[in-house]
């Protein structure tokens, strides 16, 4: 795992630990209660990188799906289930989340 030493990570929050490799989180990065970052995918047999940028923060159930790239200080709202690339300085919103400017 590359996760940054000022990153905050609820106790709830699951960080994938099947493929632990794949996860990349930067500095500042805050992930509260119940959020989940996915690096696999058992059912596709795929193990990718997700990275999420610095100061970003995962709001309470928020998931992050195996291969997304968070940009650097975006907003995922609680319960967003992103599946795609978020740009930097971006909101994610809803299932699946669209990504909106901030």
């Amino acid at each position: 795992m590359d996760i940054a030493p000022g990153a905050h990570i609820a106790g709830s929050a699951l960080i994938d630990r099947t493929w632990p490799k794949g996860v990349h989180i930067a500095e500042g990065c805050v992930f509260a209660e119940e959020s989940v970052l996915l690096t696999h995918d058992m059912a596709r047999g795929v193990y990718l990188d997700t990275r999420v940028g610095a100061g970003t923060r995962v709001g309470p159930r928020a998931i992050i799906m195996p291969g997304v790239t968070i940009g650097a200080d975006c907003v995922i709202e609680p319960g967003a289930v992103v599946t795609k690339d978020m740009p930097s300085r971006s909101r994610a919103i809803g299932n699946p989340a669209s990504i909106n400017p901030a």
